[in-house]
């Protein structure tokens, strides 16, 4: 990967004897060696690879924002930058009782003509090692694979476009971390693209045009397929959703007005172009749900076919079990009786 850094540096934040974050500041920056472009080319790989990604932007009064910009603007260092930013994670993880300690990490790199900074506390794991006199100590090491507290400010699209809601990306993190309730507010950012609801608002447009054009069953199936396939797709090469290019893959209407027109006119609140949201995109070609100990998952153009729903009764109906199942099935029966 081709990837161009300018300044890298670690600060670390520990819990002490009372169980109270403390932050160690690096006082100088880390050399930019075969080492840190190592390091920061694996940060930047894992996170582009990883999907649950929030979309948001610095709020108008933010301090982390006004930093940046006389670092961006030679007013400010990087390593001043940095020890500002690591004091004012800490004074916010601080506020919160499942606060980890951690690495904290922060990077100005070019990749593929595109500045970025990146920020993230890491995770540090203990483990053993074997020294080359077959001594066995113990070692400190950066668990980067599960890194999930992260964000990446995309600079060139935010010093382009300062009212883009989506130059800065962050992961979701786990269940139950509410990323946005400290990192967010650490760097005084605010929720801006909404993937999921983006992906929503497309899904019932496909419906709505299905059903403006009156297409018969068989019409709708092959039209959610078409689309589908689409962002599925786009998914795969890591390329985002656009609704202009995706109109151009689809038949248009009786009429002769297109997918893209349809959106435009009755006031669907698109973006031109957003990432596709798995999840979301199967409910095209699938019905999924669980609960109460029941998982079901099935291709939609099955119901009505070999499986009916009653709403009066909530009633699913399976015509031709599956074989693995039926085997399963008799087999428990066989064994019961």
């Amino acid at each position: 990967m081709s990837l161009t850094l300018s300044n890298v540096i670690l600060h670390q934040l520990t819990k002490n004897e009372q169980d109270e974050l403390e932050v160690h500041l690096r006082n100088q920056m880390l050399e930019n060696d075969q080492a840190t472009e190592d390091l920061v080319a694996e940060l930047h790989r894992i996170y582009s690879s990883k999907g649950a990604k929030g979309f948001a932007h610095f709020a108008d009064d933010s301090e982390f924002c006004h930093w940046l910009k006389q670092v961006r603007s030679g007013e400010m260092d990087f390593l001043t930058f940095s020890s500002q930013s690591a004091q004012r994670l800490q004074a916010e993880l601080a506020k919160y009782p499942f606060a980890e300690a951690g690495t904290l990490v922060l990077a100005e790199y070019q990749s593929l003509a595109t500045d970025y900074l990146f920020i993230g506390l890491l995770p540090t794991c203990h483990s053993m090692k074997v020294t080359e006199q077959l001594d066995i100590s113990a070692t400190d090491y950066l668990d980067v694979s599960k890194m999930d507290i992260v964000a990446r400010i995309d600079l060139s699209s935010w010093e382009t476009d300062a009212d883009s809601n989506r130059y800065l990306t962050f992961l979701k993190g786990r269940v139950g971390r509410k990323i946005a309730d400290f990192f967010l507010d650490f760097l005084q950012a605010e929720v801006g693209l909404d993937v999921k609801e983006q992906n929503q608002v497309l899904m019932q447009a496909v419906e709505d045009f299905c059903a403006d054009s009156r297409m018969d069953k068989e019409e709708k199936q092959e039209y959610r397929k078409q689309v589908y396939e689409y962002c599925n797709g786009q998914l795969q090469a890591g390329e985002e959703v656009t609704v202009k290019e995706l109109a151009q893959e689809l038949p248009a209407s009786d009429d002769g007005s297109d997918f893209y027109q349809f959106t435009s006119n009755q006031g669907y609140e698109l973006e031109e172009s957003f990432p596709a949201d798995r999840t979301t995109m199967r409910k095209l070609t699938k019905f999924v749900g669980s609960g109460g100990g029941i998982s079901i998952n099935f291709d939609s153009m099955l119901l009505g076919e070999r499986i009916f729903y009653d709403a009066d009764t909530d009633t699913l109906t399976i015509k031709g079990t599956p074989p693995n199942l039926k085997d399963q099935l008799q087999r428990r029966l066989n064994t019961e009786n």
